[in-house]
């Protein structure tokens, strides 16, 4: 089916303000369903090239596609405040109105998203728009503070700075001269009040009001639309779609494949065919068809094996199953118990201690992979592993198939009033390479409660429990299982404020594993390949390429510093130019937690004929035992010569308390 591509509309919000609307249109008058994606990223041209793959594919199948920027962000008209605000949400609820009454729209709505769209699509979902019928969400999070970018398991996320540092640098892009008039007024004020977000995330320490809002979690119940839920393994948001499978009472499946944090059909990891399952997914439930999503298996996942882990993208090993339903009788909990060295069938007795080095996990990637250009995954885990305190099995002699959440349970003591403990499970091949399966930290102070955490005191002993993120792997006979515990995790996690040791009292300490037998496989209806899909075919003025190093200084302090540019591109619909690209480097010294650092900047450029601007900035965040401290530095010039428009700089210290 032909399809027209409307490059720029206004919506009016009831307020007056308008924001900017990029459209894709099917033949004919309609009226048709519609997909809306909602997001911060700019249509004009931060998604431009992705949006090419999706939006044009669907409205060739007979939907109305809608792609909006967010109040204060491209195109859009407003302020920007912050992620999933109450703004931005009921904008959103606003949208979907709009949508819904257009002459050329049925009145059914679908949301899509990945990582942002695919959490508002699920917020929107949970204040029940009449518009909105069905949502696919991926790489999504059901707990604001548990499983986004900003804390995990107490601990502050090291990407928090990393991803404040990106958003600032993308929220002090202007709006396209061609369509905004106002754009260099506009352009000024959005540098001017741009938000902190790495620090003003960081004032939310615990899991507060400012978590729950947006966070579905709190009320299952409140979504009544059918969810298709996805993500990859290689994505750090695995924990959402089997939530969302087994608490919903709407219809709710989840699809977890190999993939990074891409869609699934740009992944660099067994591109699938990712424009099926939408389809098939708001064919149902947009346009009534009867073709069964509802009888889809409640969870399908590519179950992994060991495929000797590089940082660099590379082939995958696995196999796709499924379950029917979700929790699934076919998994049940086995009991190891931890003993020197291993595991065993009874309790164990005595102690271990584990304190490990600040710098321990070099190994352990990204934490987002999919957003740089390459060398961002787990590698081999064996070096982490030497700085750890192991676990291992004996040789496996027949295979071994895990299959959601292991839980880790813990009775220990410890020697400061602050500390952190890491666990992963690693499967190790006879040849040595150990390949992770799955973390998680824990804040020990949060080991009760994420709301009210509890300050340790050294020699008293406390029990605690670690459910590690999702996974699905299937250990091969002759691999052992491995349990890696540290008191650090960087850059993963920024570390506690002093170094720690954790006494583990093994008779209260054991790794309970979700061990998956089915006596028969059902058919797992995964996605195939990806299929052909269009592509921009936008100018490419510089090419794209990404370095990553690690080294170790003088002093013994521990860098990793990576460099990506995003090359720049033309835009063939509209002429605009943009590049961009980012530099940052890690920091620790081994013998002092205190000592991390982060820097990272950023350069953006935008031009056409002779309009040109740039825009870099700086962003650091480094601490004490007592605070955090942040700063961040934007310069923007306009024309060839680089002429200053506006050099502001801040910076911000914030007290620690129990992080």
């Amino acid at each position: 089916m032909p399809v027209t591509c409307i490059e720029n509309q206004w919506l009016p919000l009831p307020d007056g303000r308008r924001l900017a609307v990029r459209m894709w249109m099917p033949e004919g008058t309609g009226p048709f369903p519609a997909i809306l994606e909602y997001l911060p990223y700019r249509k004009r041209d931060g998604t431009a090239a992705r949006d090419e793959t999706t939006h044009r594919v669907f409205a060739a199948e007979g939907y109305a596609c809608v792609r909006v920027d967010v109040a204060g962000t491209g195109d859009s008209e407003g302020v920007f405040d912050d992620e999933y605000s109450e703004q931005e949400l009921s904008d959103g609820e606003a949208v979907l109105e709009w949508i819904a009454a257009q002459p050329w729209c049925t009145g059914n709505v679908g949301m899509i998203g990945i990582s942002w769209g695919g959490f508002n699509g699920l917020q929107l979902a949970f204040r029940q728009p009449e518009a909105l019928k069905a949502v696919v969400t991926v790489a999504s999070a059901v707990d604001r503070y548990e499983d986004d970018i900003h804390y995990m398991g107490g601990c502050l996320v090291g990407d928090n700075a990393n991803w404040g540092a990106q958003m600032f640098a993308y929220l002090t892009r202007p709006a396209d001269p061609d369509l905004r008039t106002d754009w260099r007024e506009d352009w000024i004020a959005r540098m001017e009040n741009v938000p902190f977000c790495a620090a003003d995330w960081m004032r939310h320490p615990l899991r507060d009001g400012y978590w729950k809002h947006g966070s579905v979690c709190e009320d299952w119940s409140a979504i009544n639309v059918p969810v298709l839920a996805m993500t990859g393994w290689a994505d750090p948001y695995v924990n959402t779609p089997t939530a969302l499978a087994a608490n919903l009472q709407a219809p709710a499946k989840a699809l977890i494949g190999p993939w990074e944090h891409r869609y699934p059909h740009i992944s660099k990891l067994e591109a699938s065919d990712f424009h099926s399952e939408v389809l098939g997914w708001f064919d149902r439930w947009l346009k009534q068809e009867e073709n069964g999503a509802e009888d889809l298996p409640a969870y399908r996942a590519y179950m992994q094996e060991h495929f000797n882990p590089t940082a660099q993208n590379t082939p995958r090993r696995g196999r796709w199953v499924a379950e029917a339903e979700w929790p699934s009788p076919n998994v049940s909990e086995a009991v190891w118990n931890l003993v020197p060295g291993g595991f065993a069938e009874s309790a164990g007795e005595g102690t271990l201690t584990v304190s490990s080095p600040a710098h321990l996990g070099q190994a352990g990637g990204y934490f987002c992979p999919g957003m740089r250009i390459d060398n961002e995954l787990a590698g081999d885990q064996a070096e982490d592993d030497a700085l750890s305190l192991c676990f291992d099995s004996l040789p496996l002699e027949n295979p071994l198939e895990l299959l959601g959440r292991a839980r880790l349970r813990l009775k220990f003591s410890v020697d400061k009033p602050v500390a952190q403990l890491a666990a992963r499970l690693c499967d190790v091949s006879p040849e040595g390479v150990s390949q992770r399966m799955t973390f998680r930290p824990l804040n020990l102070t949060h080991r009760n409660s994420h709301e009210t955490p509890e300050a340790l005191v050294p020699g008293r002993t406390y029990e605690a429990e670690i459910a590690l993120n999702e996974c699905a792997h299937r250990l091969r006979a002759g691999h052992k299982l491995r349990l890696a515990l540290s008191t650090s995790y960087w850059p993963m996690i920024w570390p506690a404020p002093e170094a720690a040791e954790v006494t583990l009292h093994l008779e209260g300490c054991a790794l309970h594993l979700p061990v998956r037998n089915a006596a028969t496989e059902i058919d797992p209806a995964n996605p195939g390949p990806a299929q052909n899909f269009p592509v921009l075919q936008a100018k490419e003025l510089r090419p794209p390429s990404g370095t990553s190093e690690h080294k170790v200084l003088e002093d013994g302090t521990a860098v990793l510093e990576t460099f990506d540019d995003f090359g720049e591109t033309r835009d063939p619909n509209h002429g605009l130019a943009t590049g961009s690209h980012v530099a940052m480097r890690y920091a620790i010294h081994p013998d002092d937690p205190a000592s991390a650092r982060f820097e990272t900047q950023w350069r953006f450029t935008s031009r056409r004929d002779g309009w040109q601007v740039a825009i870099d900035t700086e962003s650091t965040m480094h601490c004490d035992g007592q605070n955090f401290h942040l700063t961040r530095k934007l310069r923007a010039t306009e024309g060839a010569d680089e002429t200053e428009v506006l050099a502001k700089e801040w910076a911000e210290t914030l007290p620690r308390g129990l992080l």
